[in-house]
């Protein structure tokens, strides 16, 4: 099969190349997909440039990258049901912790990690729904139901936060967004009740203004820019659930401002949810789903062995959508 590999770190023009792979056929409990998109996220840039922290190395000789991708089930390993044959599926965790992932033709993996697209799903949905869509949704619902909760989304018009605008305000939680001025229409649109600018210089007071009081969950992309913003807005025994601080590594928390309101700082990590906060996640991003309350922007399809301008669009940041690979092309 054509796949797109790389043995170092480095640039992604430098690194990684298009070759051809022998593949076997999938082993017991396992399915074989036919890729026919693979999403390209930040964590695959970085773990490609080698910036992981503590990681030296690549941890395989070679590794075929991107943890997202959707296609269709060419073949099962035993104890599959072969039913599953030519079923449309998104993946989820593709490449992590494994040598392979979803930049090639074709991926083997456990059948758990290829989930049934709902009916009338584009596979070019599918292909973001690995690492955003469950950030998305685990970050908005991990606390339970949010219907009639304030939800303050630092960041609505980044790739998680425009998926988490429209699935708190799918489960009927009042949304407040933060965003820069450019981006305020289209978080509107996607379901925001107010959005406000996050570089305003009395932002608490106008989030406060416009929830009417504090705010029940939190959902963060900035920890360490935002940790006393977040003391301040948030109500008492509410919770700040996190899943980034890309600006500020080593964030000081208000410890007493969020101890005297018993407030949850909850991280999440994608790759290691629990079985059941996996499940969760799924079940609510099927249904988000079948219901069409779920739009999934995608900014750029890159033939395969175009995968290295990929990653550079993926740094270059700035997107209204996802970037993609045809691996079809």
């Amino acid at each position: 099969m054509k796949a797109v590999t790389y043995s170092k770190f480095g640039d992604a023009a430098d690194v990684l190349r298009l070759q051809a792979i022998d593949l076997t056929g999938p082993g017991p409990g396992e399915v074989q997909v036919d890729i026919h998109f693979s999403g390209v996220n930040p964590s695959d840039v970085k773990a490609r440039a080698g910036a992981r922290v503590g990681v030296t190395k690549p941890p395989f000789p070679v590794i075929i990258p991107h943890s997202d991708g959707a296609g269709v089930i060419s073949a099962v390993g035993e104890g599959v049901s072969a039913d599953r044959i030519g079923q449309q599926v998104w993946i989820w965790n593709g490449q992590w912790r494994r040598a392979f992932g979803t930049a090639a033709e074709h991926c083997i993996l456990p059948a758990e990690q290829a989930v049934p697209l709902p009916n009338g799903t584009a596979l070019e949905t599918g292909a973001s729904l690995g690492i955003p869509g469950l950030t998305a949704t685990h970050t908005v619902f991990s606390g339970g139901d949010v219907r009639g909760k304030t939800v303050l989304i630092q960041g609505g018009a980044g790739t998680v936060g425009y998926l988490a605008v429209q699935l708190a305000k799918w489960g009927g939680a009042r949304v407040i967004a933060t965003a820069s001025p450019r981006a305020h229409d289209r978080v509107l649109a996607a379901g925001a009740d107010v959005v406000l600018d996050y570089n305003a210089p009395d932002l608490s007071n106008e989030i406060l203004t416009a929830a009417g009081g504090p705010v029940d969950r939190i959902i963060e992309l900035e920890l360490g820019v935002n940790a006393e913003l977040d003391s301040t807005v948030i109500a008492e025994n509410g919770t700040i659930v996190c899943y980034g601080s890309a600006k500020l590594m080593e964030p000081v928390l208000p410890f007493f401002a969020l101890m005297f309101k018993a407030v949850t700082l909850e991280m999440v990590l994608v790759y290691i949810l629990t079985p059941g906060q996996r499940a969760a996640a799924i079940d609510r991003l099927t249904a988000a789903l079948l219901e069409k309350a779920l739009h999934c922007p995608v900014e750029e399809i890159y033939a395969l062995g175009d995968c290295a301008k990929a990653h550079d669009a993926v740094a270059v940041g700035g997107r209204e959508g996802a970037i993609l690979l045809n691996c079809r092309s």
